[in-house]
C-alpha cells in the first residue's frame, strides 16, 4: 500500500530522509511497521522529488525497481540538498502495473502528490467520479492506476483554484462515496506547505519552529512525533501545524 513522506525546512541532504535515519524510507520499504493489512513490503517502485531552490519547480527521480536495488541513489541522495522533499515507495495493488510512471510522486508545476492506500472496486467504482475530468486528463494519466486517477482528481481542483486542503478533502469525500472502504492517505505539497489526509492508514508528523516532517511511519524513535488520527486532514508548514477532522469546516 506504499509508504511516503514530505519535508519542509532548512535544506538537508536527501539521504537523511531516505537512508540515514534509523527508520528512514529505505528501511520502511522492506521492513514497514504499520501497513495495517495493506501488504508486507514496498518493492514495486519508488520516487523522490525535491525543490532545488525556493520558488523553483521540483526535480523528480522515479523507478519501477525497489528503492534498495538502485545503486546510484545513495550517492545522489548524499550530495543533493533541499528544503522541500516528497518521496514514496510503492506496494502495487494486485492487477495494477509495476511501471516507473505508476510510482509517486506525481507532479505538475510546483505540485507533488502521493497516495498510500487503495480504491475499492477499481476501476468500475470510479467510472462516475472520473467522468467529471476533462477527457484529455483521462487519456494522459501517468498510469492506469487508482493513484494516478486520484492525482488527476486533486489536480483538477487545484487548477480551478482550490486550496490544497480543500482539494484533498473534496477528493476524499468524492472517492469515499463512490468506493466505500477505500484507503485514502493522500499527501500533497507545493514546497511551501504540506497537506495530507488519513483514511485507513498511518501517518505521523514532527514539527517545530523551523521544519515539518510528515511520514507514514516515524523516521526515528524520538518523542517529537505525533500520530495523526484516522479520518483527519493535516495542513503544515514550518512553525504551523493544523489537524482537523475530515468533513469539518
Amino acid at each position: 500500500m506504499c509508504r511516503h513522506l514530505a519535508y519542509l525546512g532548512p535544506p538537508v541532504p536527501l539521504a537523511r530522509l531516505l537512508f540515514d535515519a534509523p527508520h528512514a524510507l529505505a528501511r520502511q520499504a522492506w521492513a514497514p511497521r504499520d501497513m495495517r493489512g495493506g501488504g508486507t513490503i514496498n518493492a514495486d517502485g519508488f520516487g523522490v522529488a525535491w525543490y532545488p531552490s525556493a520558488g523553483a519547480d521540483p526535480v523528480r527521480y522515479r523507478s519501477a525497481a525497489p528503492l534498495w536495488s538502485d545503486t546510484a541513489l545513495p550517492g545522489l541522495a548524499a550530495h543533493t540538498v533541499s528544503g522541500g522533499v516528497l518521496a514514496a515507495v510503492r506496494s502495487a495493488t494486485v492487477g495494477m502495473p509495476v511501471v516507473e510512471t505508476a510510482a509517486a510522486p506525481f507532479a505538475e508545476g510546483p505540485w507533488l502528490f502521493s497516495h498510500n492506500g487503495v480504491v475499492r472496486g477499481w476501476p468500475d467504482a470510479m467510472a462516475g467520479a472520473a467522468a467529471r475530468l476533462p477527457v484529455r486528463d483521462l487519456l494522459t494519466l501517468d498510469a492506469p492506476t487508482d493513484s494516478a486517477l486520484l492525482w488527476a482528481l486533486v489536480r483538477d481542483r487545484l487548477r480551478a483554484g482550490a486550496p490544497p486542503a480543500e482539494a484533498l478533502a473534496a477528493t476524499v469525500a468524492l472517492v469515499s462515496a463512490a468506493a466505500p472502504g477505500s484507503r485514502l492517505n493522500l499527501l500533497l505539497t507545493d514546497g511551501r506547505q504540506i497537506a495530507a489526509s488519513t483514511v485507513g492508514h498511518a501517518l505521523s508528523v514532527r514539527a517545530d519552529a523551523t521544519s515539518v516532517l510528515v511520514s507514514s511511519e516515524p523516521l526515528d524513535p524520538g518523542p517529537a512525533w505525533t500520530a495523526v488520527p484516522d479520518g483527519h486532514l493535516l495542513v503544515a508548514a514550518p512553525s504551523h501545524l493544523d489537524i482537523t477532522a475530515l468533513g469539518r469546516s
